[in-house]
C-alpha cells in the first residue's frame, strides 16, 4: 500500500542538506552517465562493424594463386601458376559441404575504359558467375544480374554500378537494353547495381564496377581458361574452414603443388574475420560493463558513507522511534528507502542525460558515412540499469541500516 507520509519523510530527509545530497548523488549520476555513453558507443561500434559486412556472405572464403615456395615433382620454387576452368567441376564434385562457387576475372580501370557516346569514365571490370550475387549481394536498381543463360551463351551483356549509371545516363533514364563500350567492346546493359555493403567488396566497389558474364569476359578479352579469383560458401551449419581446407587441397593436387606449401594458395576466410570482429565486440562490451559498474560501485560507496553520517546525526531520532514502538524492520526499511531513492534519482538523471547526448551524436553521425552508426542503448539496457540502481542503492544502504538497527533506544535518547 502506498504510504504518502513515508515518502514525504524520505524526501524531506534527502533535501534537508541539499548540497550534501547533491554531491553524494553525483557519484552515481556520473557512473550511470558514463555507463550509458560507453554502452551506446559500444553498440555504435558493433553496428558499424556489422554494416561493413552487411549483404556479404559471412560463410564465404576466397582463393587466389600465388608463387610456390616449395619445390615439388621437378618444379622449382617460385613457380607461377593459375587456377583454371577445369578446377571448378572437380571442386563441385568433391566438396560436398560447399553451397555456392563462383570463379572471377578482373580487369583494371584503364583510363576512360567505359564509354557511352561522349560520356566516359575509368572503372573496374570483373567477370562473375550468377552465384557471386549470392555471396556479395547487390541491390538492383534497374534490370537484373548476370544469369546462367548469359554464361552458357557467352552473351555480350553487362551490369553497371550505380555510379557508372549516374555518369553515363540521364537521371531517371532506363539504361536496360542500351549499349556501352567496355575496354573497346560493346556490351548491352541488363542491369544497374547498388552495393549493399559499405566496407567489403572483391575486385572493386560494386557501384563503380562493370560486371560481365565470366565466360564472355574470358573469350572477349582473350583470357583463355584462366581464373583470377575463386569465391565459395559453405552450406548452413558447416564451418567455412572445412571447405577452405578441401578446396586448397584440391587446387594443390590439380596444379602439382606441394601439400606442405602454405603460401602457394592465398586464402581468406570471411567467417574467421567476422568471428574476430564479433569477439572484439564482446570484449569491448565486457570492458565497458566492468568499468561502468566499477564507477557505479564507487558512487554507491559514497552514498553508503553519507548514509552512515546521516544515521549518526539521527541517532536520537532513531532512538525515539524505537521507544515509540518502531520495529527493527521499520528502521531498516526507512534507511534503505532513503538510500534507494537517492541512488535511483541520480541514476535516472544520468540515463536521461546519456540518452540525450547519444541522440545528438546519432544525428551528427547520420550526416556522413561513419564507422560508428546509431549510438543508442536498448530499452532492455535501460530497464536493466534501473534494476542495477535499485540493487546498488540497497547495497549502499545496508550497512547504515544495520548500524541504525543496533542503536539502543535508552542510549540514543540520553545522547546529547
Amino acid at each position: 500500500m502506498f504510504d504518502l507520509d513515508r515518502w514525504q519523510e524520505i524526501w524531506i530527509t534527502i533535501t534537508h542538506n541539499k548540497s550534501r545530497s547533491a554531491l553524494t548523488a553525483f557519484g552515481v549520476f556520473w557512473g550511470m552517465l558514463m555507463l550509458v555513453l560507453m554502452v551506446g558507443a559500444g553498440n555504435a561500434l558493433e553496428k558499424g562493424i556489422i554494416s561493413q559486412v552487411e549483404g556479404f556472405a559471412t560463410n564465404s572464403c576466397f582463393f587466389e594463386a600465388e608463387r610456390t615456395t616449395v619445390p615439388f615433382k621437378g618444379f622449382r620454387k617460385g613457380r607461377r601458376w593459375n587456377m583454371t576452368n577445369s578446377d571448378i567441376p572437380v571442386i563441385k564434385e568433391k566438396v560436398h559441404e560447399m553451397q555456392y562457387i563462383s570463379p572471377m576475372l578482373f580487369s583494371g580501370s584503364v583510363d576512360k575504359n567505359v564509354v557511352r557516346g561522349e560520356k566516359n569514365g575509368s572503372y573496374r571490370v570483373k567477370g562473375c558467375y550468377p552465384e557471386y550475387d549470392l555471396i556479395e549481394k547487390s541491390k538492383m536498381i534497374y534490370g537484373r544480374y548476370i544469369n546462367d543463360i548469359d554464361i552458357a551463351e557467352k552473351r555480350k551483356v553487362c551490369v553497371i554500378g550505380e555510379r557508372i549509371y549516374e555518369v553515363l545516363f540521364q537521371k531517371g533514364e532506363d539504361p536496360t537494353g542500351k549499349q556501352v563500350r567496355v575496354n573497346g567492346i560493346y556490351f548491352q546493359v541488363v542491369g544497374v547495381a547498388r552495393s549493399s555493403t559499405s566496407g567489403v567488396s572483391i575486385g572493386g566497389n560494386t557501384a563503380e564496377s562493370v560486371v560481365l558474364p565470366f565466360s564472355t569476359m574470358q573469350q572477349a578479352f582473350n583470357q583463355g581458361n584462366i581464373v583470377h579469383f575463386l569465391a565459395a560458401t559453405a552450406k548452413e551449419g558447416v564451418p567455412v574452414k572445412v571447405i577452405q581446407n578441401q578446396i586448397m587441397e584440391i587446387l594443390k593436387q590439380q596444379h602439382q603443388i606441394s601439400p606442405d606449401d602454405k603460401d602457394a594458395v592465398f586464402s581468406m576466410n570471411i567467417e574467421e574475420q567476422f568471428k574476430m570482429f564479433r569477439n572484439l565486440g564482446l570484449g569491448i562490451a565486457a570492458l565497458i560493463w566492468i568499468v561502468g559498474l566499477g564507477t557505479l560501485l564507487a558512487g554507491a560507496i559514497g552514498v553508503s558513507n553519507i548514509m552512515l553520517v546521516t544515521v549518526r546525526e539521527r541517532t536520537k531520532e532513531i532512538g525515539i522511534r524505537r521507544a515509540l514502538g518502531a520495529t527493527p524492520l521499520n528502521i531498516i526499511g526507512q534507511i534503505l528507502s532513503e538510500s534507494v531513492v537517492l541512488t535511483v534519482l541520480a541514476g535516472i538523471m544520468g540515463i536521461v542525460l546519456g540518452v540525450g547526448i547519444l541522440s545528438l551524436a546519432g544525428i551528427a553521425l547520420s550526416q556522413s558515412d561513419q564507422f560508428f552508426k546509431d549510438p543508442q542503448v536498448s530499452f532492455g539496457m535501460a530497464v536493466g540499469s534501473l534494476l542495477i540502481l535499485i540493487v546498488i542503492g540497497t547495497m549502499a544502504g545496508y550497512i547504515p541500516a544495520q548500524r541504525a538497527m543496533m542503536i539502543k533506544p535508552v542510549e540514543a535518547i540520553s545522547e546529547e
